[in-house]
């Protein structure tokens, strides 16, 4: 694609800035910007104005219809669609958008999950539009990003958390900011999501009950070849994939999606697309967006885009890497080290914030990104473990010690770096990667690896903000009463106290070995290994407080979450032990007992011919699966007890252990026996693909 022509799509079904202000008379621009930027209320008749301008804008690039866009607690997107059309009486019609509902919509809000928060029969709720992230086309339908609440104000939604917790960062930044001298309007989190993928054959999807009904295969043997050979990270992409990349390339920047890197991931079958920070609110809605473009590009060009944390036994699962910044409104960014980190006192102070938080706050980040899936991937060798520690590299871990033992730091400076005459010199960086780190500082950003590749990034970003915004709160309250010439001081005095109190945190180490989990035992770190484990921390004191003091969630929207949480991860694995048990008595079993038949009536036949053949080999592979099958059929029958038995469980979080407790080993030694069946039944017989069939398959 012609870079010109990248220039001309991109953003083109956006109502963008330059939009706007092309659109807009400039006292209604200047109106919705400062709306935007600072939260100020938006007048009834500048809403018509940017409705009127907005409807044309749409009408002219294909659009029959406008939908409020948002974000409930199911982890997706929701819309409905309404026509512009207005009758105008002898059979004819006005195509009309007001104000109102440009900024008001009221979808039913009985059918979403409300954690208790509505009864069923109380119908209405609340969408408002959401100025901060731009309205685009998509299918012929203006699409304008909304808050969902309920009858009563309470949030239903991912957004409305995650703006609270995006002011509260800002006040308490700029408070901080303010004390050493900067006077700055907003500070702003941004954000760079990677996400992980996987692509099979679709007409092999569809042939998959486990794929399509939950994500993720239940049963499967191991291809003889997996991801050892480490060949596929980075490798050259196959036509079709690399199809499929660019037709998701162009339509995500259609959308004003800032795709820019794409690759193969390390298991077969897996890949990677990662965007150019934004802003936390319009990353947050880009990625919702670019995990439903993936599936329709992917359906489209005859894959199957799977999004699920661990689709596949044996072999790496999906991530979604959380790149994580704080910068001024001015564009400075306040995670900046200089070359000179030791010097850099506004950096140190956000530096020690954001350790201190994750210290503080570790299992509220920890169950932020607890879900069913993500219990199958973490710690998985492969992912982050569930233990949450903070990798600073060498050089911040110099300058910090320098700090806590009152020395001076005396770094060595740039290296110079040439493994071949022909080759340039290039500047080494002064700290290595740590793909092992849960939360990793990696030059001007942190890195949260912990976030699963289906989950919505608004979660880990509430908790992450809102913990910040309270470490700078107790900062702000020990400097603001220090004089201008005794600030240097202070601020030194703080850091070596924080950085005392919360250096435990700290581990550049590799988070993969089991030496690391007894040292963060010895710690004191939390090791939150399932949601089960992490969700009642949502209820803690200190946890609750700080999303009240914020004002980020109050006592019954936290509550809520609780409730919802748990629910969602019951519901998961009870619909994965059914997918399991009529997978295996009507798919598997039908493969099983006819490849039994045969090679049975081989052996006979053989037999009959000619008394003296040997007929061991037949009868050593009759014996195994008969034997395999017995325990099949005692296994298919405890987990069908179990299952009923927990569909009794009223408490969610009783019921919530028991699902991890019992069905998910249930589910886990059911597949081992038939895993070791389907390791000699041919594929001919089996009604499903293989692994094989569906990781090396694509073309």
């Amino acid at each position: 694609m012609a870079q010109e022509s990248i220039k001309e799509i991109y953003g083109s079904l956006v109502f963008g800035d330059s939009v706007m202000r092309e659109r807009l008379p400039k006292d209604v621009y200047k109106a919705v910007k400062e709306t935007a930027e600072n939260g100020t209320h938006l007048a009834l008749d500048v809403a018509n104005t940017v409705a009127a301008a907005m409807k044309e804008w749409a009408l002219e690039n294909g659009a029959t219809h406008f939908t409020h866009w948002f974000q409930p607690m199911t982890g997706l997107t929701a819309e409905k669609h309404d026509s512009f059309i207005f009758p105008a009486g002898s059979g004819e019609v006005l195509l009309e958008f007001s104000g109102k509902e440009l900024v008001k919509g009221e979808p039913d809000a009985s059918s979403f999950p409300s954690g208790g928060l509505r009864a069923t029969f109380e119908a209405r709720g609340y969408t408002a539009w959401d100025p901060s992230s731009p309205a685009f086309i998509k299918d012929g339908t203006l699409y304008i990003p909304t808050a969902f609440c309920s009858y009563g104000g309470e949030a239903l939604d991912k957004k409305t958390p995650l703006l609270r917790s995006m002011d509260a960062l800002s006040e308490s930044a700029v408070k901080v900011l303010k004390l050493l001298g900067k006077d700055v309007k907003r500070v702003n989190t941004t954000i760079g999501s990677e996400q992980e993928y996987f692509l099979i054959d679709k007409e092999k999807y569809l042939k998959r009950k486990d794929l399509v009904m939950c994500g993720r295969t239940l049963i499967g043997a191991p291809a003889p070849k997996g991801q050892e050979m480490e060949d596929h990270y980075f490798g050259v992409l196959k036509p079709k994939v690399s199809e499929f990349m660019h037709e998701l390339d162009k339509e995500l920047w259609k959308l004003g999606v800032p795709a820019k890197t794409k690759h193969n991931e390390v298991a077969p079958a897996q890949h990677e697309l990662a965007p150019v920070f934004e802003t936390a609110n319009v990353s947050v809605d880009h990625n919702q967006l670019t995990m439903e473009i993936m599936k329709k590009v992917a359906d489209k060009c005859g894959y199957a885009c799977l999004l699920h944390e661990k689709p596949f036994d044996g072999i790496n699962g999906s991530g979604k890497h959380n790149n994580w910044s704080i910068s001024t409104n001015e564009g400075e960014n306040l995670l900046d080290p200089g070359k000179t980190p030791q010097d850099n006192k506004q950096f140190l102070i956000f530096l020690m914030a954001v350790i201190s938080a994750v210290d503080d706050y570790a299992d509220l980040l920890r169950l932020s990104v607890a879900t069913a899936g993500n219990d199958h991937r973490l710690g998985a060798n492969e992912a982050p473990p569930a233990v949450i520690s903070v990798f600073i590299g060498d050089e911040l871990a110099g300058v910090l010690k320098s700090i806590e033992e009152g020395t001076k730091y005396d770094g060595s400076g740039a290296t110079k770096m040439s493994w071949a005459h022909v080759l340039p010199h290039i500047t080494q960086d002064t700290t290595d990667r740590n793909r092992t780190s849960p939360f990793a500082f990696t030059g001007n950003k942190f890195e949260f690896r912990m976030p699963g590749s289906s989950l919505s990034v608004a979660q880990p970003n509430i908790a992450l903000n809102t913990a910040v915004a309270e470490e700078l709160d107790k900062i702000y309250e020990k400097l603001k009463d220090v004089s201008s010439d005794k600030i240097d001081e202070a601020i030194n005095g703080i850091l070596k106290e924080m950085l005392t109190a919360h250096k435990k945190i700290i581990f550049n180490g590799n988070g993969y070995s089991d030496e690391w989990l007894e040292e963060a035992e010895k710690r004191g770190l939390y090791n939150l290994k399932s949601l089960p484990d992490a969700m009642p921390h949502l209820l803690s004191d200190t946890n609750r407080e700080l999303f009240k003091k914020h004002e980020v969630l109050s006592d019954v929207e936290i509550e809520s979450r609780y409730e919802i949480f748990l629910e969602n991860y019951n519901k998961e694995i009870h619909i994965e032990a059914l997918t399991l048990q009529e997978m295996i008595r009507k798919d598997f079993t039908q493969g099983l007992v006819a490849y039994m038949k045969d090679v049975t009536n081989e052996a006979l036949k053989k037999k009959q011919l000619l008394p003296d053949l040997t007929i061991s080999y037949e009868s050593d592979i009759i014996n195994t699966l008969d034997d395999t099958s017995e325990i099949i059929g005692n296994k298919i029958h405890q987990l069908r007890d179990d299952t009923e038995r927990a569909e009794k469980i009223e408490d969610a979080l009783e019921a919530a252990r028991f699902y991890h407790d019992v069905i998910l080993k249930d589910m886990e030694e059911l597949r081992t026996f038939v895993d070791k069946a389907e390791k000699i039944i041919p594929d001919g017989y089996l009604p499903y693909p293989t692994y094989g069939q569906l990781l090396f398959s694509l073309r």
